[in-house]
């Protein structure tokens, strides 16, 4: 398989320099952006060729030592490079992945608290919190569109933006209902309690991938309502849009602006449309739907945060990671690495 892309590649930088292809600005834009598709892929590949001839060597000088410092060396070593040489396997793995156009995209995660009451509004905002801490650590930007909040500190629904490089691409499998084991805060008898919060992950959409018909919708306003400073509940600055064909409702009220809250529900909205689409054109080439958005049913889960266990299980891999802390304050890169390989 290494070998086949290093040909490939080498076999498109050499296109490159052939006269008829550069002569055709039609074929050599077409030669050019798979050069460039290949360039990273090729690139890993080469540098996992390395990494192997060194492991290689590191296990002669293991075999030939007897003993000593060397040997404790090339042991540490070897270590090192075998992890080094798996994670460049998967990261391979995944450049291969059939392309998702909307991978590159940008998006839009909706949070809603489900079964559970007040711990699953306080655990939607546990979720929030872990996707924008990942988001800071890729350098990705966060934005707050529209958010329900409770007394205590939850959320009963939060929808905000991720904007950066491959963010859909990276968040797309977290779809789904979250289920969390633990004890809240307001339990006094020590008891565990399970709640859950479902997640929709959509690409953002923009006018040129949808365009909506300013007759297909009714835009209403309101005051604004919850936490806030004093334009709240005294201008009429929070929006609501009806789309009339399909009945789709969202609301914003997080912005400044009437106009701008006009702007981002319009932004749900189209983002909302596009997943549609897609969701039904997925029908149209499957027997089987595949539901992003669950019911909230404790049952209908894709991930299990089990916190008197320190543990979290995917359900859709099969497998499990300790340390929750460092998972519930974003460190969900391995998980996410896996997701993309397996799915």
């Amino acid at each position: 398989m290494y070998e086949a892309i290093k040909k490939k590649f080498n076999d498109l930088e050499k296109d490159l320099s052939d006269p008829k292809i550069v002569s055709n600005p039609k074929k050599l834009a077409e030669i050019s952006r798979q050069h460039a598709e290949m360039k990273e892929t090729a690139g890993l590949v080469l540098e996992l060729e390395k990494i192997s001839d060194r492991i290689e060597e590191n296990k002669k000088i293991i075999k030939q030592e007897e003993g000593g410092e060397l040997k404790e060396m090339a042991e540490e070593e070897l270590a090192e490079l075998e992890k080094k040489y798996e994670n460049l396997k998967n990261e391979i793995e995944i450049k291969l992945k059939p392309v998702d156009p909307r991978d590159k995209k940008n998006v839009i995660m909706e949070i809603r608290a489900g079964t559970g009451g007040d711990e699953s509004a306080l655990f939607a905002a546990d979720l929030f919190r872990m996707y924008s801490r990942f988001s800071e650590r890729q350098g990705w930007k966060v934005g707050i569109l529209n958010s329900n909040r409770i007394g205590i500190g939850g959320f009963k629904e939060i929808i905000f933006e991720i904007k950066g490089k491959d963010v859909f691409g990276s968040l797309k499998y977290e779809g789904g209902t979250h289920r969390v084991q633990r004890v809240p805060e307001t339990e006094k008898q020590g008891r565990i309690h399970t709640s859950t919060a479902t997640v929709a992950v959509l690409a953002e959409a923009e006018e040129v991938d949808l365009a909506i018909n300013p007759n297909d919708i009714r835009i209403d306003t309101f005051c604004s309502s919850g936490p806030g400073g004093q334009s709240v509940n005294t201008t009429y600055s929070a929006v609501r849009v009806l789309h009339l064909p399909t009945g789709l409702i969202v609301q914003c009220q997080d912005q400044k602006s009437q106009h701008q809250n006009k702007e981002k529900a319009l932004q749900i909205l189209r983002s909302r449309l596009f997943e549609k689409a897609e969701e039904e054109k997925r029908e149209r080439d499957s027997a089987e739907r595949k539901q992003q958005f669950g019911h909230g049913e404790r049952s209908d889960k894709i991930r299990t945060y089990n916190f008197p266990q320190d543990r979290l299980t995917d359900h859709r891999l099969q497998k499990s990671w300790h340390s929750l802390s460092r998972i519930m304050d974003g460190e969900i890169d391995d998980i996410i690495k896996e997701l993309r390989i397996k799915l």
